[in-house]
Parts: C-alpha cells; structure tokens; sequence
C-alpha cells in the first residue's frame, strides 16, 4: 500500500509513478452505439455520448507540464463554461456557456473564435468583468460581494442557462435560456466569420409543469430531441416547432442533473425527492416512437434510491448529484444504469436496466431493479460527507467517483462564489474512488482509492486510449492542475500544472482533451488550448 495515499485492493502501485505510455496496456473497451443523429460520436452531448459516459478514446501523454493559461490561445466566455462541443466538421468547435454560444476555429493546433452570439436576456460578460470574478479573493464573502455585483443579488441564476447542451449532425447547436429551448446555425456555413444566428426557438413553459429552468436536452435514436425540466420531460421534434408529447414526474420528484438515452430509445431519468432524506426516483421512460411510456409492456421501469440531507456546498438537491450513465453494451452480459444516491456516506447504484437475470440476487427483494450498491469511502475514514456532484465515469464494467462535499468553514449561500472559492480560499473536499462490476457475482468491487486527491468540482472524463482517468485539483504550493490517474492502479501518471490562478478552476464544466493529445481545458474564465 502507498502510505496514506493509495489504497489498493487488487494491485499495488507507486502514487507518482510517471512511467512511459508504453508500459501501460489499455484493454478494449464495449461502446454505446453511435447515435447518427449527433454531430460526432464523441464530444456532441456535455457527457461526450449518448450513454453519458465521460469516456473519450484520444491518446494523452504521460508527464507533467507546467502552463501559463494567460498565454494558452482561448478567450474569455462564461463564468461557467461547461462543455466545447464537436461540430460535424473536425476543424470547428461549438463553445457554450452561460451567456453566449461562439464557433471555434480548431485546426492546425489553433484554437480561434471565429463568431459569437449572445444567450437571449443574457449580457456577455466582459474581459474586465470575467477578470475580476476569477481574481485573487482573501475570504468566501469577498468573492460573494464581487460575484453580486457583477452577476446579480443571485449569482447561481447565471446557471439556469446553457447547462445541458448538445450539437446534432447537421451543425445545429442546442441550448437553453432559462425555459426556452434555442437552436443554434452559422449564418453562412461556407463562412463562419459571418456569425451565428438563432434558428428556432421554442418557450417550454406551457410544457414543463412549472419548471423555473430547463434541465437537460439529448437525442433520440430515431431523431428526436428529448427536453427535460425538473418535472417533466418532453419529446420535441428538431425543428422546435411541435411538442410531441410529455412524461410527468412524480410529485415528490425534482430532476437537478441530466438524462441519458440507449439505442432502444430507453430515456434514464434520476429524480430527487423534494424533500430531505427522502427517497429519489430512478426510471427507465421508453419513447416508442410516436408517445414517451412509462408502462412495463414497453420496457419502462421504476425503482427508489436512498436520499439524504443538503450538501453544505458544491452538490444540489436531497438525492443523486450524478447522470445516469450507462454501462454495458453490445454483447456484454451485464447491462445497467448507474448513478451515486443522496446518502452522507454515499453508495454507488447500478440498476438492471433490461430484463432482471435470473441470478439476480437484490439485497432488497422489494426493489429488485438495484442489482447492486456498495458504500463509497474515497479512502477517507470516518469522514462526515463523501457525496459528489458528478457524474459516474464509465468504461467497460469500471467506474470511478469523486468526493466534492465536506463540511466547510464558513456557510455556502450561493453556488457561483462557492464553486470560485473552494480550493484557493476553502479547503476542498478530498477523495476518488476506482469500483469495478463483478459479472460473475453481480457486485461492486472497489479496486483503488485516493484520499489525497481533490476534485472539487469539474466533472472527470477519461482515456480509453491511455487508461487514464482525469481529475481538476488544486494543491497548496502548486495551485490548480489536471491530474492524470492510472485507471487500472491510481498512480499519478499525468499533471498539467496551472498554478496558483482561478483561470485553472473549471467550475462545474467536463475536462476534455482533443484528437492530437492536446488538453481542452473549460476554464471559469473561459475554453484554452493547451498543447502537450
């Protein structure tokens, strides 16, 4: 065992091991089938595909590198700046963020903005402003001050807007202000220099069962956009012109994270209960085609999950802060749906997302949809909080969490200074774990924790080229960094060291990294390049 810092239960490893890409094997791994829809397959949803993953398969360097983000090509956008998507042509990027969408300019190892457009009822924030949010703050209540007075008396409403984007394969790009839904084209598609217009546009709230915001948007495999609210999820043709049908939630249901779809067109919805402690709601909905069912004769399921308190900061809601994400495809034996629950302590969950095999063996026989949950400890013992806002990274039957909560210092009022102030001011939560699903048995096995790594709240994505899994961490005395971890031993295998400067938080938006190894890095201050 590493000494205090990585604790393994199949093999060992050293914590900083820096070794060549070549001594490193990378199993194959089973993909979601292709969504023809989507603009790529990698890159045109904020969770890269369909099936939500955060897996991507480009090759990343081993090594550490040290970078100036302030001479990393990119500009300023934001402050969060969730996802850069593909367009359908290699050489351009769709950037997205809470004030405006641009088209970037990718090729030959650039990274160039090419056009712009501004959110509906949204002011793009300056350079000037962007810099003071993401300055140098000497408490949590001086980066709230600063944050109101540039965002308004509520900063985090800035987040009900470009949260869950998406690109379809005729570059249209999708996004959100607040409850109407935008469709994004370049004016000329032959020029993109001339800039970017607004296509279509459709205001949801006739539709989404009093919903203040609009929460996720994905596709369907049969071409067709679903729209969910916190209470309702809606299928909408590309066009924006006709609501074809919607699905209520229960009740005592509220969604605060996204969805993710199967080739079958099964739609994966984890829903929070509203209120503390109680049970959330995982569902499968099944849009045949011509009316979303919730009926079992379809396919369509329900099973509750454990909830719990309110997070002191990062995390939203009483129950899962992750996506659903899939896991298992083609021919593999197992196929399941796995989030985090609410609980204190929380447990990672795979639901049986098909029919239940007949060696199902639930815990529970009252909810035997869970084939399986296991209490996640991040290597931390005894630890008040281990609960996450991110989604579960997935390849082949590994997973790998993060711990973005503990108790802080000073009260969290609002989710914007809170996520610019953990780290430099705040102590980050600390703690990832790698679990791995046992066919043969139908269980969670944890394969390695790190206790000494912090992620506090960028969503993970990882290699299946190098079998690393990434991370956003900041670290007394080199500041933030995208660490690089082994996936099958959690040696440190990879560091891009930004220093001791806000722009290196990325603030709730996913890590990338580009086809050449480059890292495409969504900053809070907004998207760089940095070449590796």
């Amino acid at each position: 065992m590493c000494a205090g810092a990585v604790v393994v239960t199949m093999q060992s490893c050293d914590k900083n091991d820096n070794t060549s890409d070549d001594n490193h094997r990378t199993p194959e791994y089973s993909l979601p089938a292709r969504n023809p829809w989507l603009a790529q397959e990698h890159y045109s949803l904020t969770h890269f595909n369909s099936a939500q993953t955060d897996v991507f398969p480009f090759a990343v360097k081993d090594g550490t590198t040290t970078v100036d983000l302030k001479k990393a090509p990119g500009y300023a956008s934001g402050p969060i700046n969730l996802v850069t998507l593909a367009s359908p042509d290699p050489n351009y990027m769709w950037g997205m963020s809470t004030d405006r969408v641009t088209y970037i300019n990718i090729a030959g190892g650039g990274f160039e903005k090419v056009a712009e457009c501004p959110l509906p009822g949204m002011t793009p924030r300056t350079v000037e402003e962007i810099d003071r949010l993401t300055a140098p703050y000497t408490s949590y209540n001086e980066c709230e001050k600063v944050a109101k007075s540039i965002l308004g008396p509520v900063p985090q409403t800035i987040m009900m807007s470009g949260n869950y984007v998406m690109c379809d394969k005729d570059n249209y790009a999708y996004a959100n202000a607040v409850t109407t839904l935008l469709r994004f084209k370049l004016k000329n598609a032959a020029n993109p220099k001339e800039g970017i217009e607004i296509d279509a546009s459709l205001d949801m709230t006739p539709w989404i069962n009093g919903s203040f915001t609009l929460m996720a948007v994905s596709m369907t495999y049969d071409g067709y956009l679903v729209v969910a609210g916190r209470r309702t999820i809606c299928i909408v043709d590309r066009t924006l012109t006709n609501v074809i049908d919607t699905y209520d939630f229960p009740a005592d249901q509220d969604l605060s994270n996204s969805i993710c779809v199967d080739d079958k067109n099964g739609i994966y919805v984890a829903t929070n209960n509203i209120k503390d402690s109680g049970k959330g709601l995982m569902q499968k909905i099944v849009w045949t085609g011509t009316k979303l069912s919730g009926d079992e004769a379809d396919g369509a399921w329900q099973a509750s999950y454990d909830g719990g308190p309110m997070a002191p900061a990062i995390k939203m809601g009483y129950g899962t802060g992750s996506t659903p994400t899939l896991m298992g495809f083609g021919d593999d034996e197992d196929k399941l749906v796995v989030i985090t629950d609410g609980a204190k302590q929380m447990k990672i969950v795979a639901f049986w997302r098909d029919e239940i095999p007949a060696d199902s063996k639930p815990a529970d026989p009252s909810n035997p949809r869970i084939a399986d949950s296991r209490t996640v400890t991040c290597g931390l013992n005894g630890a008040e909080w281990v609960q996450s806002e991110q989604s579960v990274v997935c390849a082949g039957y590994g997973a790998f969490v993060v711990n973005n909560v503990r108790r802080m210092e000073e009260t969290i009022n609002d989710k914007i200074p809170g996520v610019l102030s953990v780290g430099p001011i705040l102590e980050p939560a600390y703690g990832v774990e790698r679990l791995q699903w046992d066919t043969a048995n139908n269980r969670w096995e944890t394969l390695w924790t790190r206790a000494d790594i912090n992620s506090p709240s960028m969503i993970p994505c990882m290699s299946t080229a190098s079998g690393m899994v990434f991370v956003n961490s900041y670290n007394k005395g080199t500041g933030w960094e995208i660490t690089g971890l082994d996936w099958e031993s959690g040696a440190t295998r990879h560091r891009v060291i930004f220093g001791d400067t806000n722009l290196g938080n990325g603030a709730h938006a996913i890590i990338q990294y580009l086809p050449d190894g480059d890292l495409l890095f969504n900053s809070v201050y907004g998207p760089r390049r940095i070449r590796l």
